[in-house]
């Protein structure tokens, strides 16, 4: 049986597996058993990634076929700084998962340039999990957030953009009323403060990953940024999740997904 790598965003985790992506997903969101379920975010990794860190040089020892025959599901290979340890080299789709196993692939695109003066509503996804807003776009968040000069800095970043409709140009009086995040009002505060402070480019709003963090807040895609450059996944326009991904997305605008 066909081994796969799998690196998951929730919880940061290095698994190899002999199910394929989509069957991988249904069951690292749903379990076995369907008692427990939940999203998951997972990069495919090439099986030619090498490393002194993390336990990729006897996966065929290690991940096996079960006594019946049945296909080894999950078998872990790291669970701590794991991110920093895999280059952006050896990553390959980045699959998103609704709580109910559903499993949307992306596959990796040209980063558009930053545009615009509105201001940005970010999730961090890995290693850490803080929800901040910034005047910065994308390329310039993640290039700051991973430039090791700075005093706080990060090997590699997972992250992407969240919606913020009118709030992004006008945080005082924009409309939010379709916006789903928790704390409407302490998050206007966080916008005006970096609007307004030329030297805070960047300002936590809620220090983990809340549960207001749904796929249809995504805004273009997901990042992933390190010191030698960015990785964009972008997300499908709605009209092409509507045609031709509905099973995913009548289940996110269906759930909390």
């Amino acid at each position: 049986m066909e081994i796969h790598l799998y690196l998951s965003l929730i919880p940061e985790s290095l698994v190899a597996s002999m199910l394929p992506p989509d069957d991988f997903g249904a069951y690292y969101a749903t379990g076995t058993q369907r008692h427990s379920r939940g999203r998951a975010i997972f990069f495919e990794v090439s099986r030619d990634i090498r490393s002194d860190y993390l336990a990729v040089d006897d996966i065929e020892k290690r991940c096996v076929p079960h006594a019946d025959g049945r296909p080894r599901k999950s078998t872990y290979l790291g669970v701590y700084r794991v991110l920093e340890h895999v280059s952006r080299e050896f990553l390959g789709k980045l699959h998103l998962v609704t709580a109910d196993g559903k499993v949307l692939g992306l596959d990796p695109a040209e980063p558009p340039e930053d545009a615009g003066t509105g201001l940005h509503l970010y999730q961090e996804l890995c290693p850490l999990r803080p929800r901040v807003v910034s005047k910065l776009g994308p390329r310039a968040f993640g290039a700051k957030l991973t430039d090791r000069r700075q005093p706080v800095s990060l090997d590699r970043l997972v992250y992407c953009e969240l919606r913020l409709d009118e709030l992004a140009n006008d945080p005082e009086k924009g409309r939010a009323d379709d916006l789903p995040y928790a704390n409407i009002a302490h998050l206007r505060d966080c916008l005006v403060l970096v609007r307004d402070h030329p030297e805070k480019a960047v300002k936590v709003v809620v220090r983990t990953m809340p549960d207001d963090f749904l796929y249809r807040t995504l805004l273009g895609g997901l990042y992933v940024a390190d010191a030698s450059g960015l990785t964009y996944y972008p997300v499908p326009d709605l009209d092409l999740l509507e045609k031709e991904h509905y099973d995913w997305w009548h289940s996110v605008v269906s759930s909390l997904s």
